[in-house]
């Protein structure tokens, strides 16, 4: 990222470039939205992002909230971060990275690790799918949750 220019900077040509090549409107309440998981500096839930979004758009419902995310996903635009039972996450981070997920309070911790990154695909695997992408979760006891025990 260049210094002096914000995140919202930095990947919004890439939103309205996404938006425009599905064939999606750019309106206030999708840039809203977008924005909302970008400021989020976690992996929110639908929830989370609805309700900082019906601040500044009221008459905006869940359900629109919801779907706009899903199709943020569907277009490359954010990631679902899946979870153990957990609710739907949001991960606005397009780079290849992996997640640790705290058993305790649900946080969620991007990490990066190359050997990961180029994990082995068992030939059994290779043989019957095909694989686009690596993902390692990791569950455990953040350190914040550590140190209260």
């Amino acid at each position: 990222m260049n210094e002096g220019r914000s995140i919202q900077e930095e990947v919004l040509p890439e939103f309205v470039q996404k938006c425009k090549e599905f064939g999606l409107k750019i309106t206030p309440q999708r840039i809203a939205i977008y924005k909302e998981v970008l400021n989020s500096g976690n992996h929110p839930s639908a929830e989370a992002i609805y309700k900082r979004v019906k601040q500044s758009h009221p008459a905006i419902s869940f359900d629109t909230v919801n779907r706009t995310l899903l199709t943020f996903a569907e277009i490359g635009l954010l990631e679902i971060v899946e979870g153990s039972g957990d609710v739907r996450r949001f991960d606005p981070n397009n780079k290849n990275h992996h997640h640790f997920r705290c058993k305790n309070c649900g946080k969620i911790i991007d990490f990066y690790n190359k050997t990961y990154d180029n994990l082995e695909i068992p030939d059994y695997i290779k043989e019957r799918f095909i694989v686009n992408k690596i993902k390692v979760l990791l569950e455990g006891i953040c350190n914040n949750c550590m140190e209260k025990i």
